[in-house]
């Protein structure tokens, strides 16, 4: 079964030429969600702008998300440095939807009820006070909840739930609305989405990068974003860079809320599962984490462990019919955090956003609009440059 589609289709999708036409401003690689974000930022401050996408836009991870803009919960051991970036981005969202939404005519299905992290049973109380200490360490927002207060916002939870974080801040969109409206949103800015073209190349003129070759004609460009997801690691446009990103597999489905099944109004993670409400009566389940390569098939394993961490907290899913099952491509770096910056001279990193794509998408192209426009690197995306692998491996930046 595929994944859940979008609201609306854009037809009268742009194409390049059989020849190579005449220079633009930005050529950013990728039309997912951060393709997308950058792309839109740079046509809206009036710049000539392509956007090329081997396959379909948000094909890869972008669909197949879960849409949470989880600074919080997402909030792990050793996740102190990505923090900043996580809060700013999600400071930055508001401003982010209310524009999207405004210029593309769509609403994205924000919702601002806050997520829930549960515990079932004594033994994950211990690991939920580790995670709540954690979080108030490092000043995010969080409430601790007894089991019979989480219930209270939550009637359909087992019993067994036993205590819970509330974490208020924690949003979500709906990931199919995000990019319709992208696309609506940035072709109206007047960018060029061309769609089903592989970029084979990189071209390059004394050091400098000028532009791309494709399967359509070659594209001058003063700058180029790299913005391809998992597969910016691949190394086949720039093998001199080695970029630390690989994928990394996860399946998820789609469940039905009826009465009679019941429903969940707040996003609910547990040790095992998340699960997100949408505004369409639809619950994801998501998402599995599988060391796999590029191997799309769903797998019985993974069915099963979703289905079964989800029933563990919520048994009306035993009633909810199953709408949806799709496989995506989380794109990670070695340390999990996103990839931003300048690699070459004329070349844009934006990659490795792992598990926050969504969360991290407006501070991305923030970051990269900032830095293609006036040569300046925000403050709070500096720690997150190619350079910081290299002098972790020993090897002078």
């Amino acid at each position: 079964m595929g994944r859940r589609g979008g609201p609306s289709e854009i037809p009268d999708r742009d194409r390049l030429p059989e020849r190579a036409e005449g220079p633009v401003d930005a050529a950013v690689i990728g039309a997912g969600l951060i393709g997308l974000s950058i792309a839109w930022r740079l046509a809206r401050a009036g710049l000539a702008v392509a956007v090329i996408e081997r396959g379909r836009a948000g094909d890869g991870a972008s669909l197949a998300a879960t849409g949470m803009l989880a600074a919080a919960a997402e909030h792990e051991p050793g996740g102190e440095a990505l923090s900043p970036l996580c809060l700013e981005s999600q400071r930055l969202w508001h401003r982010f939807r209310d524009e999207l939404e405004a210029e593309s005519g769509l609403t994205i299905d924000y919702r601002r009820e806050g997520t829930l992290v549960i515990a079932l049973g004594r033994d994950e109380v211990e690991r939920l006070r580790f995670r709540h200490e954690l979080q108030r360490r490092d000043h995010l927002a969080v409430e601790w909840l007894s089991g019979p207060a989480v219930r209270a916002r939550e009637p359909g939870l087992r019993p067994t739930v036993t205590a819970g974080l509330f974490c208020p801040d924690d949003h979500q969109v709906d990931p199919a609305r995000v990019m319709a409206a992208l696309r609506l949103a940035f072709r109206a800015a007047g960018g060029r989405l061309i769609e089903e073209t592989a970029v084979t190349a990189l071209t390059r003129e004394a050091g400098r990068v000028t532009g791309i070759e494709t399967t359509a004609g070659t594209v001058r460009a003063g700058t180029v974003v790299l913005a391809s997801g998992a597969w910016a690691g691949e190394g086949n446009l720039v093998p001199d860079l080695a970029l630390p990103v690989r994928p990394l597999k996860g399946q998820s489905m789609a469940l039905q809320m009826t009465p009679r099944s019941g429903s969940l109004s707040h996003v609910v993670w547990t040790e095992q599962v998340h699960m997100a409400p949408k505004g369409d009566g639809s619950l994801i389940v998501g998402a599995t984490v599988e060391e796999t390569g590029f191997d799309p098939h769903l797998t019985a394993g993974g069915v099963f462990a979703l289905l079964e961490g989800a029933r563990r907290a919520l048994p009306g899913v035993e009633e909810m019919r199953v709408s949806g099952v799709w496989s995506g491509f989380r794109p990670t770096s070695d340390d999990d955090a996103p990839i931003l910056g300048e690699a070459l001279p004329g070349l844009v990193l934006a990659a490795g956003h792992h598990r926050n794509g969504y969360l991290l998408a407006p501070v991305t192209a923030e970051a990269v609009s900032t830095l293609i426009l006036r040569g300046e690197t925000l403050p709070v995306a500096a720690p997150f440059g190619l350079s910081r692998f290299a002098r972790v491996s020993g090897v002078p930046a």
